[in-house]
């Protein structure tokens, strides 16, 4: 079985955390990033299935690298689930215009984003 790759990117270290111990556990080989530009070097490097992406982080947020993600040819079916703590209509209806695949809103349940990103990778 090859290896399930995941970035997840964001500025909040007790969700960073709590999300790589998931997935480390469910044998993910897992990637972090604190901001946008960190996240498009890791994963032009990494190629990860899927992509956990915040929205409200320091130097490029996240709809911003989503676009920067859809427009690199490497990295444009990479899946990408967004999770934010915006969770009006407008933001959610922003990011899956933008080409997410899913979105989450903040707080979640780490089973259900580790469900979301299972279903991904089949």
């Amino acid at each position: 079985m090859s290896t399930k790759k995941i970035l997840i990117v964001d500025d909040e270290p007790n969700i960073v955390m709590s999300l790589e111990y998931a997935f480390k556990k469910k044998n993910f080989e897992v990637f972090i990033a604190r901001d946008g530009t960190e996240a498009l070097e890791i994963a032009r490097q990494q190629a990860p299935n899927v992509i956990l992406l915040d929205i409200m982080m320091p130097k490029m947020d996240g709809y911003e690298t989503l676009k920067k993600i859809k427009e690199n040819k490497l990295l444009a079916d990479t899946k990408v689930i967004f999770l934010s703590a915006k969770s009006k209509l407008a933001d959610v209806e922003k990011g899956l215009k933008l080409g997410a695949d899913s979105y989450i809103t903040k707080p979640f349940s780490i089973k259900k984003v580790i469900t979301d990103v299972e279903k991904m990778i089949v």
